[in-house]
């Protein structure tokens, strides 16, 4: 565990959909928020394009998906829920993207920041990475530094009158090649109660899935179920 994590403080999470947080971190979170953690998710995307419905529409979907991530706030107890509305299945780490994303860092001020990683890896079956999520890691790592840390980065943001802040570290969502794992046994219930908010994107086996693979990381480190991330101080 992270010295910095038991004596409480401020996280931000930042994911490129409404479900990432849930499917990634969503332990870790209901953990921090028990113990008094100021938690706020943000979200790049607004989420519509993700459904095999041919009589859903996509404006129709945003406000499902916005309601569920809401809902799965929630139960999990966060502080706050942004959504930044890019197009889903279109997200670029672009300097606009990077900007708002260091908006966020500097209005809420988070001592850890938990992002999708930039990489794409090959290691799986069945899934090879969704591009939104590589373009959201990226942006969100640029965002951290330099650009939230910066004073002369994005001088409307002082305008806006928002300081610079520098994050003290960066838990990036990696289950197979964690360097940091949190024990979620106690929190198990709760992170599936969110994912399960997710009504429009998840199966009736989630509950046993979620299961599966947090058992699978908690092996690794004697814990029956566990989250895993790879951990930077950022000095």
């Amino acid at each position: 565990m992270s010295d910095r994590e038991e004596v409480g403080g401020r996280a931000m999470v930042v994911v490129a959909h409404a479900d990432d947080a849930e499917w990634g971190c969503s332990g870790t979170v209901a953990r921090w928020c028990a113990q008094g953690w100021e938690v706020v998710y943000v979200l790049c995307t607004d989420g519509s394009k993700g459904t095999e419905d041919p009589e859903l529409t996509s404006e129709e979907l945003v406000k499902i998906r916005q309601r569920e991530q809401l809902d799965a706030s929630k139960v999990l107890g966060l502080h706050q829920v942004v959504f930044l509305g890019y197009e889903d299945a279109m997200l670029q780490p672009s300097i606009e993207l990077r900007r708002d994303i260091a908006r966020e860092i500097r209005r809420y001020r988070p001592d850890i920041l938990v992002c999708l990683s930039p990489l794409r890896q090959l290691n799986g079956d069945g899934y090879i990475g969704h591009p939104d999520h590589l373009a959201s890691g990226e942006a969100t790592l640029a965002a951290v530094f330099p650009s939230a840390r910066d004073r002369l980065t994005f001088p409307e943001l002082l305008k806006e009158g928002l300081a610079p802040h520098k994050v003290a570290e960066v838990w990036v969502m990696d289950q197979d090649n964690a360097d940091q794992y949190v024990d979620v046994t106690d929190y198990m219930d709760t992170a599936i109660a969110a994912l399960q908010a997710h009504a429009s994107q998840v199966g009736e086996d989630v509950a046993k899935h979620m299961r599966n693979w947090r058992s699978r990381t908690g092996s690794k480190v004697g814990f029956a179920y566990a989250e895993g991330f790879k951990r930077f101080h950022m000095g």
